[in-house]
């Protein structure tokens, strides 16, 4: 369980890379000025971190997780493929990975609870890597509000709700992509997956262990992520290509055996 004191600590500093300018009344435009500026931001982000939370509990799980990782970053294209990637397993609880800007990977180990082999872990890191490929990061600082924006912060500053504090990824390194971007990603990540070597058919059982995990959802309408009959529905409708590209993939020997 993330500990709300060091959450007071890490979680605004990693908002502040996107809501400092906002305190002084800038513009949307005047805070993302460029791709640079916002991977710089991340970089901040991240180097704090791994500064403040405890990293994975034993080599074999970083190794794992890598594995998982690296075999979906080997069948993305330029400039992505060359990108100086790197992965960070975080011991916490939450159910939570992420993709920065830069080439870096988080996995926090609640999400091994859910994601409980290769090929649901792949769903997940494809999902968020195909945030990245996808453009969205750069979509949704155009897009976001002033307003959002300062919600987010002061939830995150007063440390008064633990489950906003254990949004902790979603929220901070990851300010919520709308539900189209989800959407999106869930079917990018697979196509990432299956031309991998991954079972695109472990997104329907990883979607399923994580709606069984909530305590309740909240309506579609009110929420940046798909229902989960919205998002089974797409992923279904996607299988049949991502399957093709899977048989593929295997007959070409890319067959990962990373363990989990």
């Amino acid at each position: 369980m993330i500990n709300v004191q060091k959450a007071k600590q890490w979680l605004p500093m990693v908002l502040a890379g996107y809501l400092v300018l906002l305190s002084h009344g800038a513009t949307e435009a005047a805070i993302f000025t460029s791709e640079k500026e916002i991977e710089r931001q991340a970089r901040v982000q991240w180097l704090t971190m791994k500064r403040s939370m405890p990293l994975s509990p034993t080599e074999r799980l970083q190794q794992y997780v890598e594995c998982v990782a690296y075999s979906l970053i080997n069948t993305l294209e330029e400039p992505y493929l060359s990108m100086d990637w790197e992965v960070i397993v975080f011991d916490d609880d939450a159910l939570n990975a992420f993709a920065m800007p830069g080439g870096k990977i988080g996995v926090f180990t609640g999400l091994l609870k859910v994601a409980d082999n290769q090929d649901a872990l792949a769903a997940v890191i494809g999902h968020e890597i195909a945030h990245m490929t996808e453009d969205h990061v750069m979509e949704r600082a155009k897009k976001e509000s002033r307003t959002d924006a300062l919600v987010l912060l002061g939830s995150a500053a007063t440390g008064i709700r633990q489950d906003l504090l254990r949004q902790g990824a979603a929220i901070g390194l990851s300010l919520p992509f709308d539900r189209r971007q989800e959407s999106e990603a869930d079917v990018v990540g697979m196509k990432y997956m299956a031309t991998a070597g991954f079972d695109p058919r472990a997104t329907l059982y990883l979607w399923k262990n994580m709606a069984a995990q909530r305590q309740g959802g909240q309506p579609e309408f009110l929420s940046t992520h798909p229902s989960d009959d919205t998002r089974t529905g797409d992923l279904v409708r996607s299988m049949i290509p991502s399957l093709i590209q899977y048989n593929d993939a295997r007959e070409a020997g890319k067959r990962p055996n990373c363990g989990g």
